[in-house]
């Protein structure tokens, strides 16, 4: 008697342990829309030639700029610098090869520890700040954070999300920019007026990379990953099978739509950006791009992957029980 009245007990626990567990996860980030901070200071980027804070545009103020590349940053001293000068490369050799093509790179350091801030804004200073800027976050707000207040502050008609690592060929812009050509039936170098106003996200993919990545990574990172994938697959995203590449390409219309309404911050921010595209029907396409491993990943294989698939689990939950409502409205 006493054995079963201990087992009832233990399961009563553990069923008002779940439900707890439920009502946490339900009530964490409880605002039904995002809510974006931003403190005066980080509205503002440093002018080197004026020596000034001038304010940054604002997401809704229209396009200036043919493109906008938002690189966010954390702890990037060492890897930056490499990825700045590819990037450079290829957008100075377009600029110098049409003159009527704008661009700008927005670095967006994330709460970073190190000299990030300081290499970025010796690029600034040596490009101008009317081509490259920096937008220095302080607290940390993860990845997804620090991409949504570099959109939020761009000026392009189309907007290139691309990671700090440089682990995708920059020159694969090129393949982007064809699908996007594709998916709105307009170049936007020519007619970046009609381009801005339409929806399109074009993803870079590492999928093709799959088979060669098996082969060289340990049994467990293998089954993690494969476990993240069946979760995106089953929860969220099925339209796209490599939601994680840091190489993505936008519209302005689809940034604005996209980034005024995630809740995710962290990791899994690129599942919630495809998992809205595909809820509001925006024309999406995946593009094979080059890409390589490089050292120094801010990505621990455990703790990550548990983060991700908490948040994973909240943004199927949240849109499930409509405790997470979109909004069409500009930000």
């Amino acid at each position: 008697m006493d054995s079963i009245f201990l087992l009832i007990l233990c399961a009563f626990g553990i069923f008002i342990f779940l439900i707890s567990l439920f009502l946490c996860l339900v009530l964490y980030n409880n605002s039904s829309y995002p809510v974006i901070k931003r403190s005066d200071k980080e509205k503002h980027f440093y002018d080197a030639k004026t020596k000034e804070s001038i304010a940054f545009p604002s997401l809704s103020d229209g396009w200036s700029v043919n493109l906008s590349v938002i690189i966010p940053a954390f702890d990037e001293e060492n890897r930056l610098k490499p990825m700045l000068d590819e990037a450079l490369e290829f957008l100075e050799k377009r600029r110098n090869e049409r003159n009527t093509f704008t661009y700008e790179i927005i670095i967006v350091s994330d709460g970073s520890r190190d000299r990030t801030v300081d290499v970025a804004l010796k690029y600034s200073e040596k490009y101008g700040s009317h081509l490259i800027r920096v937008l220095d976050l302080k607290p940390n707000r993860g990845k997804g954070g620090a991409v949504r207040l570099g959109v939020m502050s761009c000026r392009g008609a189309v907007v290139l999300f691309a990671d700090a690592d440089g682990a995708t060929k920059f020159s694969d812009l090129s393949k982007l920019e064809h699908s996007l050509k594709t998916l709105t039936k307009h170049d936007y170098l020519n007619e970046s007026d009609i381009v801005s106003e339409m929806n399109a996200l074009v993803c870079g993919s590492r999928s093709h990379l799959e088979e060669e990545s098996l082969a060289t990574r340990s049994f467990f990172r293998n089954l993690l990953m494969h476990g993240f994938h069946f979760l995106v697959w089953s929860l969220a995203v099925r339209s796209i099978r490599d939601t994680q590449c840091g190489f993505k390409l936008f519209t302005r219309r689809t940034v604005e739509l996209l980034f005024s309404n995630i809740h995710v911050e962290r990791w899994a921010f690129d599942v919630e950006l495809l998992y809205l595209a595909e809820m509001f029907n925006i024309p999406l396409c995946e593009v094979a791009v080059n890409w390589t491993e490089i050292e120094g990943s801010k990505i621990t294989p455990v703790l990550s992957w548990i983060q991700m698939g908490k948040d994973l689990f909240m943004i199927w939950l949240k849109y499930k029980i409509g405790a997470w409502k979109v909004s069409t409205k500009s930000s």
